[in-house]
Formats: structure tokens, sequence, C-alpha cells
């Protein structure tokens, strides 16, 4: 029960959002979904026991602000953030810079950065007079990439960007007790991930790429670590990427 008592927001309800959602609920912590997907949020709200959820888009301000707002009214405050809502831009034209339109670049990073820029706004309003661990999910891609199976430039630099985001709003607020860290995962078996699994080829890259899952990481791994840094376990910890990915960033495929 290392998150006894804790309110916890989750964005997304899918995935990783979906596992660290479960992860959570099981170490004791009372969860607040936030996700575009009404049906995502009622499936796993009924799984993990009931949790109350908002149905927003986190890349617009003012339904970001009302879900928030929603979550603080319904929890009695907010101590930890598991932000993980974003995806993929292929579907706007993600790809090789030189393949990529303006618009392209604009949406992928819109999708990306938006919802964790806000999520994280929002709950650091809420736990500057408390305290409280806020975990942002990045990508190895923004630090190891793999021109071969994933250019997809924009993507990585909107999870670069993150990075960053992490390690200047974790100096800034660490006199406040807010920590802030990112997890930084491989390739995770998700529905994002859906056309690297159906690939034979990517599969098989996955396999020797990441060595220790022999394969696609479970996203229960990636949520075994949000656990952890949303707990006290982690309390010296902050300004952190740590990258689950199996062995992708020091493993040569």
């Amino acid at each position: 029960m290392r998150l006894h008592g804790k309110k916890i927001v989750v964005t997304g309800a899918s995935g990783i959002a979906a596992a660290g959602a479960r992860a959570a609920t099981r170490e004791g912590a009372v969860v607040f979904l936030i996700s575009l997907d009404l049906e995502e949020c009622r499936d796993l709200s009924s799984e993990i026991g009931g949790s109350a959820f908002a149905v927003a888009d986190l890349s617009e301000e003012e339904q970001a602000e009302e879900a928030f707002e929603s979550a603080r009214s319904t929890l009695g405050g907010i101590d930890g953030l598991f932000a993980v809502a974003g995806g993929s831009g292929r579907r706007y034209g993600d790809g090789p810079l030189d393949e990529m339109s303006l618009e392209a670049w604009e949406s992928t990073i819109r999708i990306n950065g938006r919802p964790a820029l806000v999520a994280t706004r929002e709950a650091v309003r809420s736990m500057r007079d408390r305290g409280g661990s806020v975990v942002l999910v990045s990508s190895v891609l923004a630090t190891s990439p793999s021109p071969s199976h994933f250019s997809t430039h924009a993507y990585a630099a909107a999870k670069g960007a993150l990075n960053s985001l992490t390690v200047s709003i974790a100096a800034y607020y660490a006199r406040d007790g807010i920590r802030v860290n990112a997890i930084a995962p491989g390739l995770v078996d998700t529905p994002m991930s859906a056309r690297a699994a159906s690939d034979p080829k990517i599969v098989d890259y996955a396999r020797r790429k990441q060595p220790l899952a022999a394969g696609l990481i479970a996203p229960d791994d990636v949520a075994g670590t949000a656990v952890f840094l949303l707990s006290d376990e982690s309390a010296m910890l902050t300004g952190q990427v740590i990258a689950v990915d199996g062995g992708w960033s020091v493993t040569e495929a």
C-alpha cells in the first residue's frame, strides 16, 4: 500500500495510463481519471472500483481546467499526477523532417505538448500548499533514436521538450515540496504501438533492441516505475528522466 490515501490524477484511460491507474489503486491510492474517451473511462473506472473521472480534451485549456477543478473538488486536493495523455502524430503526417508539413509538426507537438503542460500546470497549482509528485511520460526516442523504424521527428521533439520541462520545473518547485520526474519508455505493448506490434520486422527488432523484455515491454512494467515515483519511497528524487526501455538505450540491434 505504497500510495495509501494519496489522491492521484491519471490522464489517459488505456495502455500505460490504464496500467498506472490499476497499479495506483492496488497500492491504495484514490484515483481520478481524465481522458477523451468516455467508454474507456467508464470501463476502467468500473474495473478499478468506481473511480471518478472526467471526459476532456486536455489540449483545450478550458476543458482541462474544468476537468482538474472536478478532480480537486472530488478528491479534496491532488497529491500526484501521472500525465500520460498524448499520442502518435503519424495520422497527421509526422515522419522524416524533409517529408513533413508544418501542419504535421504543429499537430504532433500539440497533441503531446499541450496535455502534459496543462495537466502539470493544474496539478502544480493544487500542490503548492501541500507538496506532491508529478510523473510525465516521455519516450526513449527523444534521446535514443531508431531511424530505420521510428523516424517520427516531431514526436521525438515533443518528448524531448517534456524532458527539458521536467528538469526546469523540478528545479523551480522543489522549494514547494513538489517533485517532478519523467519516465521514458521504450516500445510498449499499447494501442498506440499497434502498427509496430503487427510488423514482424519491428517485433524482431524489439526483441533484439529490448533484450530485457525480449520484445515489447508490458505496460505494467512502466506503471511500476510510476508508482515508485508517486510514492514516498522516491522522496529524494526530482528532475530525473528514467528510461524504462528494456535495454533499448544501451543495446545495439
